[in-house]
């Protein structure tokens, strides 16, 4: 009878931890592949999206422990993000104010990560090696969410 509680107790506990870990998760769904902004769905719905993808994308950017580079790697995917959920606003909304700030959104963000792949470009050809995306899986749960 001890033996049965305690067991019960572990399973309870084990449980407890799991769920208590993927509490801030959105869901245990995959994020989509790509974003598509379309007004078939509601606003709400291609937010939700956007930001799957664009945390799953700085969960998977690669690193290499220099916070510079690690940075630049996780800011791609942060700034597409902001570019998706701007495309996600233009089919919604009429609005001529938040239309224009959408669209200076998508132009400024799409520069910025030309600007920040350049960045990587020239950090890989000085430092001559690949980065490394081994502390991705470490940020898999510690990433914030948005």
């Amino acid at each position: 009878m001890k033996f049965s509680l305690f067991l019960g107790a572990m399973l309870w506990c084990c449980t407890a931890t799991v769920s208590a870990q993927h509490a801030g998760h959105h869901g245990a769904t995959a994020p989509p592949a790509s974003f598509i902004a379309s007004s078939d769905r509601p606003y709400a719905s291609l937010a939700d999206d956007a930001m799957a993808i664009m945390d799953d994308g700085m969960r998977r950017a690669p690193t290499t422990g220099d916070p510079a580079h690690d940075f630049m790697s996780m800011m791609i995917p942060h700034h597409q993000g902001a570019i998706d959920m701007a495309k996600a606003i233009l089919v919604h909304s009429n609005d001529r104010e938040l239309r224009n700030l959408a669209q200076g959104i998508i132009v400024e963000q799409q520069n910025e990560i030309n600007v920040m792949r350049a960045w990587l470009q020239r950090y890989q050809a000085a430092h001559g090696a690949r980065a490394d995306s081994t502390n991705a899986d470490t940020r898999k749960d510690s990433h914030a969410t948005h």
